[in-house]
């Protein structure tokens, strides 16, 4: 892995107020996502790196105001002084946030940017309005509305045209097998915090309910339900893979890993079974930095 110094030489960043930036939201990145960190690391070109990270901050740090704790009124109030941050920097092209500063340099390099920001912004609505699927059509109205607009935040950054069709498809059906994937690894998590992100009628079918999930019941339609949605976002994943082809030679390994670590979680959560009423599943470490040593050796 080239030093962090060589990877903001290579991709022309030179204030040392940005240089800084950079390098605290990469701090930032390496804590919470360590597996995602050190595959961008490893595996994409240099000049890219601190881009992505910029994009990965602002993602995470727009869904937690999204996600915290309390009222919807006061969540809603905190993402309104949000997006108005958010938009006027981009009008004026300036910010003192450390989140927008860097993010604003990474727009003027990746002009398309811009565009995912605020259509990621215009669905954050989507997620405060959240109050639980009733079938699987409303699921895929919140793939389309939220989770793709969001997705598309880093992975715009890795196209030259990130809005070609046969791109934009491959990454909703990357995004569709990750989000149900999230949605059954963070079952635990999720209704810690009073949330349930299983449509209605896929509890119904399996004769499921919410007290069973809440009471951590492992039972014969439990585990049923929860096998069918990590093979619902086994198949999504699987038909994924077409986004590897789509982008350049250099990022392919990314493609391959990010795919393949997700199906990696997805068998961890396979052996879990019921056991993810309680803790959430994660991928196997020794496995995953198999993956990114075989893309790494790939990629050299």
């Amino acid at each position: 892995m080239s030093s962090w110094k060589a990877t903001l030489d290579a991709a022309g960043i030179e204030s040392p107020q940005l240089r800084a930036d950079f390098t605290r939201l990469r701090r930032v990145v390496s804590r919470y996502r360590r597996h995602q960190y050190l595959a961008v690391r490893l595996l994409l070109p240099k000049p890219i790196v601190p881009h992505v990270i910029a994009a990965t901050v602002f993602m995470h740090h727009t869904d937690t105001i999204l996600d915290r704790e309390g009222p919807v009124e006061e969540r809603a109030a905190a993402f309104e002084r949000w997006e108005e941050l958010v938009r006027d920097a981009l009008t004026a092209q300036r910010s003192d946030h450390p989140v927008l500063r860097p993010l604003l340099h990474t727009c003027g390099t990746h002009p398309r940017l811009e565009h995912h920001i605020k259509e990621f912004l215009d669905a954050g609505r989507v997620d405060l309005e959240f109050a639980g699927f009733t079938g699987e059509e409303d699921y895929q109205h919140y793939i389309d509305a939220y989770s793709l607009p969001a997705f598309m935040l880093v992975a715009g950054l890795l196209v030259p045209d990130p809005d070609e069709v046969g791109y934009r498809s491959a990454c909703r059906r990357f995004i569709d097998g990750s989000q149900r994937l999230d949605f059954a690894t963070d079952l635990a998590e999720d209704l810690r915090a009073g949330r349930l992100n299983i449509p209605a009628e896929t509890l119904e079918r399996h004769g499921v309910t919410r007290a069973d999930l809440e009471s951590q019941r492992d039972s014969a339609g439990v585990r049923s339900l929860l096998e069918e949605l990590i093979r619902q976002a086994r198949t999504s994943l699987a038909e994924s893979h077409a986004l590897v082809t789509c982008l350049p030679e250099a990022h392919r390994p990314m493609g391959r890993a990010l795919i393949g670590m997700e199906e990696l979680t997805a068998d961890a959560a396979r052996r879990k079974g019921a056991h993810l009423l309680s803790s959430s599943a994660r991928a196997s470490i020794p496995a995953a930095l198999r993956l990114l040593a075989r893309e790494y050796r790939r990629r050299s």
